[in-house]
């Protein structure tokens, strides 16, 4: 490996002009006045339990400084079934907060104006529902659709390569996909209609390299879907925004952030003519969760500190920061609220947001930009070779490439030459802190009966009618999310609204 950099190392000629932050392409940050006009949006991803429980974390965090809400959804809601149906038995609040109809959602926000919140939620197959039920919980708190500010995940293609929650095939789920950006553009709302994200590829074992180019690969596969549903590049691509990790090696993933918005400017340029608003890539972060090691947890505080920092150095937009204790349960208050103090004091007291890409001009730190660049580019260039990312993940194409890729980051670990403080070397005895579970059947059965609450006053009929309108859209080509956000304000649940669509497309099957 090699340790010492210098001029040489440079693609190209090494004098050459780095451009100035805010100039296309970007490599040195989206906007020219970077931190030094604001710091990034610090948006901590909580939800657990029922909603009246998440309502009081969000609380809390908005008090310790928190600058935007990022949601947790359960499993049941991710895939689309109500917490009454069995397969939701034992997991309804477990991984995030439980979201069966409107009422919920508009308990999870009670008393935080959402005129004044950006909110960020991790939601995929059922993202156009829960934006549903997010445009009309602004409604009934007075505020217009132009006023919502935030990010709905609606990224469906990781699902396929390495996270799960998917429901329907790809070619619908890419149909209700972009009918939401569709959306987002034609309400004029300050939303942004995706999240298209490295970081559940990079959970699953994604090298740097692989981690941006299959996110930009999958990214490409949207616009190109967009624009072939006849929407203009420039009336949705503003609105992108991209999702990745933040993993130990602070050079290499600093490096990593710079390369992505490089490569994502030359691409889309290229291929669509973008502009430059479309062309800026913009990106949350959220530290690497699979970092996290349960053995000697406090630890991991300093791991988040070294990723938070990669982070910033590499220019992010939005942050979140893992709590200590999150390989061993859902973050308790205290460790939540550190994880917030990280990014506070890496904002306000390192010094590093006084300066605008601090590491640019590095020989190690722009050698390593064109190094992920240049393999990332060549790993788009394999997918486009198989048809695009669609027919890429029916290959199985990302999925072996990360496989392999877990496989052998395992590997070194379990020999000894990848490094895991408190794991593989520098171990003691200490066992783990015993951490008090919550009570999930209780909460279970009070959601429930939450459900059954609404099911009993609503008007069935209309719910009825409202569910044959989404079935009916589904079989056509009519936008979708007209009849969605009809089905939400009647009181239809998240899963019925889900079966009315798995009636018409049929749900994913792999192999």
């Amino acid at each position: 490996m090699k340790t010492l950099f210098g001029p040489g190392d440079w693609a190209g000629d090494p004098t050459r002009d780095l451009g100035r932050p805010g100039d296309f392409p970007f490599t040195r940050g989206v906007y020219p006045n970077m931190y030094t006009g604001r710091l990034w949006t610090m948006r901590q991803y909580a939800g657990f339990g029922t909603a009246q429980e998440t309502n009081q974390r969000f609380r809390q965090l908005l008090a310790a400084g928190q600058s935007g809400l990022s949601t947790a959804f359960d499993l049941p809601t991710q895939m689309g079934f109500d917490s009454d149906h069995p397969l939701a038995r034992g997991e309804v609040g477990r991984v995030g907060v439980a979201i069966d109809t409107v009422d919920d959602l508009a308990d999870l926000f009670r008393g935080i104006p959402l005129d004044q919140v950006s909110t960020s939620m991790t939601i995929n197959a059922t993202a156009a529902i829960l934006l549903a039920m997010y445009v009309v919980v602004g409604e009934e708190q007075g505020v217009a659709r132009t006023q919502l500010t935030g990010t709905v995940q609606n990224d469906v293609l990781k699902e396929y390569i390495a996270r799960g929650t998917y429901i329907y095939p790809a070619q619908p789920s890419l149909r209700l996909a972009a009918d939401i950006f569709r959306f987002v553009a034609d309400e004029g709302m300050s939303f942004n209609p995706i999240s298209i994200s490295g970081y559940h590829m990079r959970e699953a074992g994604a090298t740097a390299v692989q981690e941006v180019g299959f996110t930009l690969a999958n990214a490409l596969e949207y616009v190109r879907v967009a624009v072939a549903a006849g929407l203009a590049v420039d009336s949705f691509g503003p609105r992108l925004s991209f999702f990745f990790a933040s993993h130990n090696d602070l050079f290499e993933e600093a490096a990593k952030f710079r390369a992505a918005r490089r490569l994502w400017a030359r691409e889309v340029r290229e291929r669509h003519g973008a502009g430059d608003a479309t062309a800026r890539l913009r990106f949350h972060t959220q530290t690497g969760g699979v970092t996290l090691q349960a053995q000697q947890p406090l630890n991991n505080v300093v791991r988040v500190t070294v990723q938070a920092l990669a982070a910033v150095l590499g220019g992010t937009q939005s942050l979140h920061t893992n709590g200590y204790d999150e390989a061993l349960a859902l973050p308790t208050q205290e460790s939540a609220t550190l994880a917030l103090r990280t990014q506070q004091i890496i904002g306000y007291e390192s010094g590093v947001a006084g300066t605008i890409d601090p590491l640019a001009g590095s020989y190690y730190v722009e050698s390593l930009t064109d190094e992920i660049e240049r393999g990332a580019k060549v790993l788009i260039g394999e997918v486009d070779a198989l048809g695009g990312a669609a027919k890429a993940i029916e290959r199985g194409f990302f999925q072996e490439a990360i496989a392999r890729s877990a496989y052998a980051i395992q590997k070194a670990q379990e020999a000894g030459e990848r490094v895991v403080v408190g794991v593989n070397r520098f171990t003691d005895d200490s066992a783990p802190p015993a951490l008090e579970a919550p009570d999930f059947s209780s909460l279970e059965a009070e959601q429930r009966a939450r459900l059954a609450e609404v099911r009993g006053r609503r008007d069935g009929e209309a719910v009825a009618r409202a569910l044959a309108a989404v079935r009916e859209a589904a079989l056509g080509v009519s936008p979708l999310m007209p009849p969605i956000l009809a089905a939400v304000r009647s009181r239809a649940t998240l899963g019925e609204i889900s079966d009315a669509l798995r009636e018409v497309w049929g749900v994913y099957r792999t192999g």
